[in-house]
């Protein structure tokens, strides 16, 4: 597992002879003492120095296991989706685990999740595991589900003592995870997703507490998942090691886009997110990236599926939105790589998501993945030479 570090940070340099990431089992016991100066100077593109490729990454969804028995994370139909990314050509999986509250103004957040916490802490330990016996890293995502269907984003438990309560529940809530995490030698660690009502303004130290208070039981890197309309407004990310972004990026305003006009959005958008990394010296991932299988998936991307009436199924249109969007980025070596959104832990059980979803497992857009992950990146750490395979400028393959 890597060890970055703000001021005090460990960046993997293989070929150094300093510490791999390894595929799994690696835990706290032989990391390197955290206080301990950087083997050079950390940057926008130190992943690309360190020789551990890009992240090609898929998240895997936890089918909701009371109802669903044996299908979720740690089964054996997960073992197997395990098998079928990483022929796909993935390296990384992104798995979720969710807290509960009831609604926007929430004065705690109940652990349990469809299943007891500790079975799911069981379940969760069982599906890392078969992600490294795959050859596959990890990186565990902390989730908040609001019971009432409003975005967390908005949560606003109201007056600075109902934060503070708010805040010491969420971090039992992600303090629990990050024990797990650290036991189970997963490989990256996400503080939380689209927290905007605290990452962004005035109770971002209450955040920044709890990014401390992880970094004591956790060994290995941090990130937070951002959404895409206010990662430039969050405050953290000196706090942290890498920059996450849920990439959701409308790439057209209105209907039937061209590929050019598509892929001149996505070049405007690798353009403002190069210098969000330049700012504040951090690489960038996209933790959630990804559009639905319907007509049109780059109006709008954000659009739940299950919310969505009258939709034409079209998968050229969600392939080719895949497409526009990694094209500018993976020859950047700030930015460290994508976790597609999203397949599901059994990927028989399509009960989970309708036809027009966010899966692009046997559609078109699995192609455009194949292709995009065999493809050399910019965080690869090597130089692009001019040849090509597809739709993609590569030189050899980094997996």
């Amino acid at each position: 597992m890597v060890e970055f570090r703000h001021h005090r940070r460990w960046l993997v340099a293989v070929g150094a002879g300093l510490v791999l990431l390894c595929l799994g089992g690696t835990r706290a016991s032989s990391r390197p003492p955290v206080d301990e100066e950087p083997p050079y100077p950390v940057d926008a593109d130190a992943w690309a120095t360190t020789g551990l490729k890009a992240v090609r990454g898929v998240t895997i969804g936890p089918i909701e296991n009371q109802l669903h028995r044996g299908h979720g994370y740690g089964s054996p139909a997960c073992a197997n989706t395990m098998t079928y990314l990483k022929e796909l050509g993935a390296n990384w999986v992104s798995l979720t685990v969710f807290g509960r509250v009831w609604d926007l103004r929430p004065s705690g957040v109940a652990s349990r999740f469809e299943a007891p916490y500790r079975a799911n802490q069981r379940s969760v330990a069982a599906a890392v595991d078969q992600a490294h016996a795959a050859g596959l890293r990890v990186l565990l995502v902390p989730h908040l589900w609001v019971e009432s269907g409003d975005w967390r984003g908005l949560i606003d438990p109201g007056s600075d003592e109902d934060w503070r309560g708010f805040a010491e529940s969420y971090e039992d809530f992600v303090d629990g995870w990050a024990k797990v995490a650290a036991r189970a030698g997963v490989d990256m660690m996400a503080i939380g997703v689209e927290l905007r009502s605290w990452a962004t303004g005035n109770r971002a130290p209450l955040l920044l507490g709890i990014i401390e208070r992880l970094r004591k039981l956790y060994p290995g890197p941090l990130t937070y998942a951002a959404n895409w309309d206010d990662v430039h407004d969050t405050v953290l990310w000196s706090s942290l090691d890498v920059i996450g972004i849920n990439a959701f990026f409308p790439l057209a305003d209105k209907p039937d886009a061209s590929d050019d006009q598509l892929l001149a959005r996505a070049e405007k958008i690798s353009v403002e997110v190069g210098q969000l990394a330049a700012r504040w010296k951090r690489p960038v991932l996209f933790t959630e990236f990804g559009y639905t299988t319907r007509k049109d998936p780059s109006v709008r991307p954000w659009e739940w599926p299950e919310d969505l009436g009258n939709v034409t199924v079209d998968q050229v249109d969600q392939a080719r939105a895949y497409r526009a969007l990694l094209t500018p980025f993976i020859k950047k070596p700030w930015f460290v790589g994508v976790f597609v959104w999203r397949v599901y832990a059994d990927l028989e059980d399509t009960s989970q998501e309708p036809e027009w979803g966010f899966s692009p497992s046997g559609k078109l857009a699995e192609r455009e993945l194949r292709e995009a992950f065999a493809a050399h990146w910019g965080a690869d750490g090597r130089r692009f030479i001019g040849d090509s395979l597809g739709r993609w400028t590569v030189y050899g393959r980094g997996d």
